[in-house]
């Protein structure tokens, strides 16, 4: 049951969203070999109700994005319900409230029914014929998913309009559900045998949760190529013929094999993780399992929920975690994002750490490794060298005693636990730093800073989205001098970037950050070196001017703000001081309520100047990313070079980027499968309906000569510097230039005159 409607959605889907690219299977290019599974062979990917990531699950939209972003012979999964009249549906569950408008369309009140048990209340499919279900429309059922998509009004499908319609390589029926219908007058059984007895459908799997079930149809399948496989559930819960739980039912795989051919397992099954999300050692149940001829199927594969911190919020990393560990793979999984284990088998799986790079891409880092440790620390930039990372990066800020050290921010409260220290009442507002107050690092010498704990920073916690907790506050901050000695005796490295922000204030204030940059580089050696390059970023034109003629280092102007596009004059006046620039990647693709709007030429005009274009900043949390890549940090970082030429990237993962410039699928050439193509920007934005769609944007500025062109920094002021004993609290310059006086330090002070003034009295 299908309108044309829907098929011409779904047409359109297959058309924008995709590259004119021959499909090429998961399996093309690994060796047969090389694979731990069953057979051999390259695990399979399952679609669950297709791309049920994006799109509303069991839809024809869902399935058609599966099929054309997926492997070639990616697996259509169908969750099997029945109607009060006997026919099979796709659709995910037994309740249709959640995942559809029905009770928009008709006025009936939840009913109630046991469901293995279990009191259940909802608008159940029994209660409606498949005319009834006729003008009711899917809509997304997981709210932290886009419903942008829920006006293109997709019809329930039949099982059988489903595989007509859609014509997948493979096609899987679950059947979770046999002993409530059969509760209910209505057999399952009977529908799965007029499904595989239909010449027009081929069923490769059935599945189910229940041993009865399984039990009962495995006779007719046992010469057939359709594949029975058992579903386990949650191990507490029981398993309702034979009373077992899942746990139980485990132990005895001998009795599995003897209705099935394989099993399909959550995930946790075999990886699992303990209560603060850090995996635990593997389980033997893919070992044991394939021991007794069984296949291994696991599920619960998300983009968009969070998964174990080991995987650094890459999904990538989880998948091959199951399939490329060196000890076992499973023999395919259950994804509602079937792009990613497409890319991951094909493309990622058993290339090597050391593989040679596929994309002349450079790596930079963001704070070091910051996704996975305190940024700045000598853990996060030796974790950055592990992962590959080019050019290793030092934000530069200036410390009361004029130490220049490595500190994302200028403002401590953004990377330490100083608020909860004795120097909490340091804080100063200084307009021409930040609008809101802060404590800076020229307020405290370098030994008060070594004294606060490093925080490790979580860009997405307003989504619940923490990083690497039990690392939250390791590692140690380095001097200037020590990250450039860190980064002098380490070979893989091409060279270090350093940051500097905020040169005018501090020169203003005593500092003279550039003559502190210059001074600490030319003592490591780099003046005369020419192993690693040096690149000098800034947002201040007169900094890079301070550099320029001065040293061979390449300058690179950091644009901090979305632009729509630049004039050719300021281009002309960029070129002056720089030889690359970094831009946001909305200043690339820009974004409208999180969906891609389209794309600007700025990287093209800013190339064709002979500027190389560094983009920031590169996160692996899936929030952070716009819906057209998937919940997918490999398929973003792909469409920027791929779709957009980009010279670089700036990124709090460096793993992730380098592994992806590693990939074999990246010169194939016109062979390149789709899971590996760019997004067309705005393509999703197109399917979205008028009442769906998000207000118009203002287009971004452009870039002015205005923006560029500044006055030189000015002379260092002359100040007279005051020690500060190590754990006391300094007092802080106001930005009047008159100092803050700490209440710990008048209260003496006042009793000591009133003492004075009451001894002269006497």
């Amino acid at each position: 049951m299908g309108s044309l409607r829907g098929i011409s959605i779904a047409i359109f889907v297959v058309q924008a969203l995709l590259a004119s690219v021959a499909l090429v299977s998961a399996q093309g290019s690994a060796t047969p070999s090389r694979w731990q599974t069953l057979s051999g062979e390259a695990p399979v990917v399952i679609a669950r109700g297709g791309f049920s990531g994006i799109f509303s699950d069991s839809s024809f939209g869902a399935y058609s994005l599966a099929l054309e972003t997926g492997p070639s012979d990616v697996i259509l999964w169908c969750d099997v319900q029945l109607t009060k009249d006997g026919a099979g549906i796709c659709f995910p569950d037994l309740k249709l409230d959640n995942n559809s408008n029905i009770a928009t369309i008709f006025s009936d009140k939840p009913v109630t029914y046991l469901v293995n048990g279990v009191s259940t209340k909802g608008l159940f499919s029994i209660d409606y014929t498949l005319k009834d279900l006729g003008s009711v429309y899917l809509s997304q059922g997981i709210y932290s998913r886009t419903n942008k998509f829920d006006g293109n009004n997709y019809q329930i499908m039949t099982v059988q309009d489903t595989y007509t319609q859609l014509k997948p390589l493979g096609f899987w029926l679950n059947i979770q559900h046999d002993a409530f219908y059969a509760a209910h007058n209505l057999s399952m059984r009977s529908f799965v045998l007029s499904v595989t007895r239909n010449a027009k459908v081929t069923v490769d799997y059935i599945s189910s949760p229940e041993v009865a079930f399984l039990r009962n149809i495995a006779p007719i399948f046992r010469r057939s190529s359709t594949k029975v496989v058992f579903r386990f559930l949650g191990r507490k819960d029981v398993e309702p013929s034979t009373n077992q739980t899942y746990d139980s039912l485990l132990t005895n795989l001998t009795f599995i094999k003897t209705f099935a051919a394989g099993i399909i397992v959550p995930k946790c099954y075999i990886w699992p993780v303990d209560g603060a999300l850090y995996l635990q050692p593997s389980t033997s149940i893919v070992l044991d399992a394939h021991k007794e001829g069984l296949e291994v199927f696991a599920s619960d594969f998300y983009n968009d929920v969070p998964f174990s911190f080991n995987y650094s919020y890459d999904p990538v990393a989880e998948y091959l975690q199951f399939v490329d560990n060196g000890k076992f793979s499973v023999d395919g999984v259950l994804t509602d994002f079937p792009i990613t284990p497409a890319a991951a088998i094909d493309c990622f799986a058993h290339i090597g750490k050391n593989a040679s790079k596929q994309a002349d891409l450079l790596v930079i880092s963001n704070n070091g490794a910051s996704g996975d440790y305190p940024g700045c620390t000598n853990m996060a930039y030796s974790k950055a060298i592990q992962d590959g990372v080019d050019v290793l990066d030092c934000p530069v800020q200036m410390t009361k005693d004029g130490i220049p050290i490595c500190l994302g921010s200028i403002n401590l409260i953004e990377s330490t636990d100083i608020v909860r220290t004795g120097f909490s009442n340091l804080t100063t507002t200084v307009p021409e730093i930040m609008q809101s107050s802060g404590i800076f690092t020229y307020n405290l010498s370098w030994s008060d800073i070594k004294s606060l704990k490093p925080v490790i920073s979580s860009p997405q916690s307003q989504y619940k989205l923490f990083r690497n907790p039990k690392f939250q506050n390791a590692g140690k901050y380095l001097q200037l001098s020590e990250f450039l000695r860190m980064a002098n005796t380490t070979s893989s490295l091409n060279g270090v970037l350093i940051s500097i922000e905020n040169a005018a204030y501090l020169a203003k204030q005593g500092f003279g950050v550039t003559d502190a940059v210059l001074k600490a580089l030319n003592e490591a050696g780099y003046d005369k070196q020419t192993t690693q390059k040096v690149m000098i970023q800034s947002s201040s034109s007169s900094v890079l001017m301070k550099f320029k003629g001065k040293t061979n280092y390449q300058l690179v102007y950091k644009i901090d703000e979305d632009i729509g596009g630049a004039q050719s004059s300021t281009i002309d006046d960029i070129k002056r001081f720089a030889s690359a620039v970094v831009i946001s990647k909305d200043s690339v693709f820009p974004e409208n309520s999180a969906f891609l709007a389209g794309a600007t030429d700025v990287v093209s005009r800013l190339q064709a100047a002979n500027l190389s274009v560094l983009v920031q900043t590169f996160r692996n949390e899936f929030t952070s990313q716009a819906w057209d890549f998937f919940s997918d940090a490999t398929v973003e970082i792909n469409s920027f070079y791929v779709g957009a030429g980009i010279n670089g990237v700036i990124t709090d993962f460096p793993k992730t980027s380098d592994r992806y410039r590693r990939n074999r699928c990246l010169k194939r050439g016109n062979k390149i499968p789709t899971y590996m193509s760019p997004v067309p920007p705005g393509s999703l934005l197109q399917l979205v309906t008028t009442d769906y769609l998000p207000p118009a944007e203002a287009p971004k500025p452009y870039l002015t000569e205005s923006d560029v062109v500044e006055p030189p920094l000015p002379p260092v002021a002359k100040t007279t510097s005051i020690s500060t004993p190590s754990g006391t609290v300094a007092a802080a310059p106001a930005p009047n230039g008159q100092p803050k006086v700490a209440a710990s330090i008048i209260v003496p002070l006042m009793a000591m005159l009133l003492a004075m003034y009451y001894r002269f009295e006497i």
